[in-house]
């Protein structure tokens, strides 16, 4: 049986799969089972944020594993203590971390936390958390009712928890708030959403309110953290100080593992959250090496000029077809273009692929482009003739 046989016969099938067989990277390049390269713009969604085969990620890894790979909560774990240490010290606040595995893990982590403060701070008990309406959170139940894109609420999975609502714009949060109101979470950069930017300004202005009115302000980072927007984080960027940051996608180097970054360090106590695997001995070594690599690209001036070399790439692709795109959205290497319609982004991707190039879709309309940090020059080069060479077959 061939993979495509063998996947299809024993896998769920959650998912719709191009079955092409990947058999090695190199940084911003992958290679399939007969050799043809392909120059990955996607970067796992987001995750190989150090590029594919890195071998100081890899060494990390094998060295953890050759001691311990895992031991549980019930022990302290050496690099965890220090991953936690270290993401104190770039988010410029001093914070605690709960980790666990994933997004939404995280997302679900940050969710409880805020209930518990809603309960314990408060007169009146407060549990509502308001969201915006392309948000994406997470596939849990809890976080896909936390999402507010309304697709995600399929009443095949029903009935979801209450508690949530969804807002269109930030201006429209301040009259959404009620007495029951604990806590707002909105993504900085709407990734699943369109790669929609929110205004600096706004964001700063609904953070001044939220403090005043001692709700919670959650930043869920999953995408945008770990230096994708070009900052540690783009809650650095937007320069505020949320109560609750989640991590998860970039900060493993696609090792799985999530973070629930938080000021409010006594309020989750002894037996309030767990996991089994979250923050174990692999997982925190994967990520202390991408931190370490990613925090000297970023002051060495390397990550900021691989940004703006991409900028003008995919500025000069934006230009030359003015019948395909409208507008370019995103930040740092968390980069879209917006399409006429979604015929022609579907036969973008679907070309882009055929010519060598993998890239994304997002929202109804976005050619999503989340490429490793890592990627040189030249990978972005031959990305981008590929990728010039697909459009010009519409």
């Amino acid at each position: 049986m061939n993979l495509e046989a063998v996947d299809k016969a024993f896998v769920l099938q959650t998912y719709a799969r191009n079955y092409v067989n990947f058999k090695k990277g190199v940084n911003a390049t992958l290679f399939d089972e007969n050799e043809k390269d392909y120059i990955d713009f996607t970067s796992g969604i987001g995750v190989v944020a150090v590029g594919h085969g890195n071998k100081q990620v890899a060494d990390a890894i094998c060295e953890q594993v050759n001691n311990i790979t895992h031991i549980s909560n019930l022990y302290a774990i050496e690099p965890q203590a220090f991953l936690g240490k270290k993401l104190n010290e770039l988010s410029g606040m001093d914070v605690g971390t709960f980790f666990a595995n994933s997004g939404a893990e995280a997302n679900e982590g940050a969710i409880k936390l805020a209930r518990k403060y809603g309960e314990t701070k408060f007169d009146n008990k407060r549990y509502k958390v308001i969201t915006l309406a392309h948000s994406f959170h997470g596939r849990t139940i809890t976080t896909v009712k936390a999402t507010g894109q309304k697709k995600m609420h399929s009443p095949n999975f029903s009935p979801y928890p209450d508690g949530f609502s969804y807002d269109h714009y930030l201006k429209d949060i301040y009259t959404s708030i009620d007495d029951e109101t604990v806590a707002v979470m909105i993504e900085l950069v709407q990734g699943e959403g369109g790669v929609q930017p929110l205004d600096k300004e706004e964001v700063q202005k609904l953070a001044a309110f939220l403090k005043e009115k001692d709700i919670l302000l959650i930043i869920d980072e999953v995408q945008t953290g770990v230096y994708r927007t070009g900052e540690f984080l783009a809650t650095n960027l937007y320069e505020i100080q949320p109560d609750i940051i989640t991590l998860a996608k970039g900060l493993g180097g696609g090792v799985p593992i999530g973070a629930v970054m938080t000021k409010h360090k006594d309020i989750l106590t002894v037996g309030d959250h767990g996991s089994t695997f979250g923050g174990n001995y692999l997982s925190c070594a994967a990520a202390n090496e991408v931190i370490t690599i990613l925090e000297d690209y970023k002051v060495s001036g390397a990550l900021d000029e691989a940004i703006i070399y991409f900028e003008s790439k995919l500025r000069a692709l934006y230009e030359k077809y003015p019948q395909h795109f409208f507008r370019e959205v995103g930040l740092g290497l968390m980069r879209g273009l917006r399409v006429t319609d979604e015929e022609t982004l579907s036969a973008i991707i679907n070309n882009a692929f055929q010519e060598g190039v993998l890239a994304l879709k997002a929202g109804k309309n976005t050619l999503r482009l989340l490429p490793p940090l890592t990627i040189t020059k030249e990978e972005m080069d031959e990305g981008f003739r590929r990728l010039d060479n697909a459009i010009s077959k519409i």
